[in-house]
């Protein structure tokens, strides 16, 4: 999930942080029966550095049909107070870890304000690091 897409939203986010601002996007990697979802953030912290906070969740198609919605309802794809979706604190810290060896993070995840993990990532992180 981080190099498929929580790496590629970072990096779209950061060139959107020109603007000095705080920018968040929600990224989803479906499988059979059952969908990802990666609430990501990104704000400049100092020059050429940037801070990245995630929060994870899984929506289960398969229960969704069991219980005769199908395919699980909006909310399930977003954060509370806009959604039901409550963050995965270990599927959280697995992507988190990946994300921050594969853009070289300065620092180890931490806990944000809100339930998100957060790194600290330079600007000039390598296209493509290792899983």
């Amino acid at each position: 999930m981080a190099r498929a897409v929580v790496e590629p939203a970072v990096r779209e986010l950061m060139q959107q942080c020109v603007d000095g601002r705080e920018h968040s996007t929600t990224v989803t990697l479906g499988g059979d029966g059952f969908d990802m979802h990666a609430h990501v953030r990104v704000r400049p912290t100092a020059p050429g550095r940037f801070e990245v906070a995630l929060a994870c969740w899984v929506a289960n198609k398969d229960t969704a049909r069991y219980f005769g919605d199908s395919p699980p309802s909006r909310d399930e794809a977003r954060l509370s107070p806009e959604g039901t979706a409550v963050p995965d604190e270990s599927l959280t810290a697995r992507v988190i870890g990946h994300l921050a060896t594969r853009l070289e993070a300065v620092d180890a995840p931490r806990p944000d304000h809100d339930g998100h993990l957060a790194v600290t990532v330079p600007e000039a992180a390598p296209l493509g690091g290792t899983d």
